[in-house]
């Protein structure tokens, strides 16, 4: 076999970043469980004799970490001081929980995906599914994490504007269900800002809403329920979203379908879904490569494991999205808005 040396090199050049990445992943998490990016973000410029007083730590275990993460550029360090500094872009990535960039939810959730690496082997293998009930617990609070900073800068302010006529419900007073509400920030999120309507938050998975109720506590306009997409209780809504959820469903037409039943005749569904483009070759990209492998390890999976299996995947696209809301009955569907991230789509009846 005769190589390429030079897309060897380009190749092992990847390969490197990779390792790098896959290396502090592991570190990101530990910084985040320890504080140290937060004491960082406190701080300015401090030394790993500081940083570790300060945080109540191993400085040689510290000193370590910061030479790891300044190798990676996730913080700065000047050789002439021998101190590091979390520059104020860095620290909305890894230090300000209300950032709207901030990724410490990502990294949370990959603790889940090499948890359970036998059980995806075994499912790769031997097909069927992992159900989000069989996942490690920390892809729950780790998939909260993830969205719920995009949810935070974009939901009230600009995807639910992008709905015709939805924001003048809203504030009048509307009936909501929020479908696959995990551990409910979208829906307390429209529920604060909506005072006057009534939301109800959905999801299959218990442990997830009991979370979500623990944190509504005290508001009288937000309920929580188990239930499945294809056949919650309840009718007369004005309003149903679907946040980033749609494509882990076994069913997402019978899902789909029951939520047309759900609505009122000039009701709205609001579904958020991954951005993505209708076809591979589209997708092929950054933020592909990271809802792909997100979709390998966790949403194909999880689709797997329920019943029909229908597994669109978290690169779906507009197209294939569009044709599961219409075979679920819709006949008007549009791309409402979108960020680098998400797709906004309005469905109607």
């Amino acid at each position: 076999m005769e190589l390429n040396i030079e897309k060897l090199q380009t190749l092992l050049g990847v390969m490197v970043n990779e390792l790098g990445a896959a290396q502090n992943s592991a570190l990101v998490i530990i910084g985040e469980e320890l504080g140290l990016y937060r004491k960082m973000a406190e701080r300015g410029a401090i030394s790993s004799i500081e940083l570790a007083e300060a945080t109540d730590t191993k400085e040689r275990y510290v000193r370590e970490w910061l030479a790891a993460q300044a190798a990676s550029g996730f913080v700065d360090y000047d050789a002439a001081t021998g101190r590091f500094t979390l520059s104020p872009e860095q620290a909305a990535v890894f230090a300000v929980e209300d950032s709207p960039v901030n990724m410490i939810g990502g990294f949370v959730a990959l603790d889940a995906i090499y948890a359970d690496r036998a059980k995806l082997t075994h499912a790769f293998r031997h097909g069927g599914g992992v159900s989000w009930t069989d996942r490690c617990n920390c892809m729950f609070c780790g998939t909260d994490r993830f969205f719920r900073p995009g949810y935070k800068a974009n939901l009230v302010e600009s995807w639910l504007p992008s709905m015709e006529g939805v924001v003048e419900k809203l504030e009048r007073g509307a009936q909501v269900a929020d479908i696959g509400c995990g551990f409910g920030s979208s829906t307390l999120l429209m529920a604060r800002a909506f005072p006057k309507s009534q939301f109800t938050g959905l999801d299959f998975h218990a442990h997830s809403i009991e979370h979500a109720s623990r944190h509504a506590k005290g508001m009288s306009n937000v309920r929580f329920e188990t239930a499945r997409a294809q056949d919650f209780e309840g009718a007369g809504f004005d309003l149903v979203t679907i946040f980033d959820a749609l494509h882990d469903m076994g069913d997402p037409v019978g899902a789909v379908r029951h939520i047309a039943r759900a609505l009122k005749p000039e009701g709205t569904l609001m579904l958020v879904e991954p951005m993505a483009g209708d076809s591979l070759a589209e997708n092929l990209n950054p933020v592909g490569r990271v809802f792909y492998a997100a979709s390998a390890n966790t949403c194909v999976p999880a689709s797997l494991g329920q019943e029909v299996g229908a597994a669109l995947g978290a690169q779906a696209g507009q197209a294939k999205l569009t044709e599961v809301l219409k075979a679920g009955g819709f006949s008007k569907v549009r791309r409402a808005t979108e960020t680098p991230f998400n797709m906004v789509l309005e469905a109607r009846l």
